[in-house]
């Protein structure tokens, strides 16, 4: 969560971001486009937003787990649901912060974006699991 809030808290961040990716992008795609790169680069940083919150909602689950002394293998809908709620409280408190970040805005769209992410999370662990326990049969 830390590194989330520090990652928002970055007032330039598309800027910042796109120093690295715009070159990149003109080195691999030399014809490509800057509307077409600007279009490639918001894909990303949303993709990037999929994949934090997806590890926050791991990582949540997980210390749900373990708070619980549930060291049983079965899959717990309600300590998903729980981790899930985190997300989407944390990804809601992101976005009321980053009101107040100058060059930044807060999204209802992103908090969406972000509790996909953990729904993604959780969802494939379940299926991982679920593969795991298929295997060992």
């Amino acid at each position: 969560m830390l590194v989330i809030f520090t990652a928002s808290a970055d007032a330039n961040s598309s800027r910042h971001s796109s120093l690295y990716f715009d070159p990149l992008m003109h080195w691999l795609f030399p014809q490509m486009a800057q509307d077409r790169i600007d279009s490639f680069h918001y894909f990303f940083r949303k993709c990037c937003h999929v994949t934090e919150y997806a590890v926050l909602a791991l990582l949540c689950r997980y210390a749900i787990r373990r708070s619980m002394k549930n060291i049983l293998p079965a899959w717990r809908w309600d300590e998903a649901g729980l981790a899930l709620a985190i997300v989407f409280l944390y990804s809601a408190s992101d976005e009321l912060h980053q009101v107040f970040v100058p060059s930044r805005t807060g999204q209802i769209s992103d908090v969406l974006v972000d509790v996909s992410g953990g729904t993604i999370g959780l969802t494939l662990l379940w299926l991982g699991k679920k593969f795991v326990r298929r295997a060992k049969k």
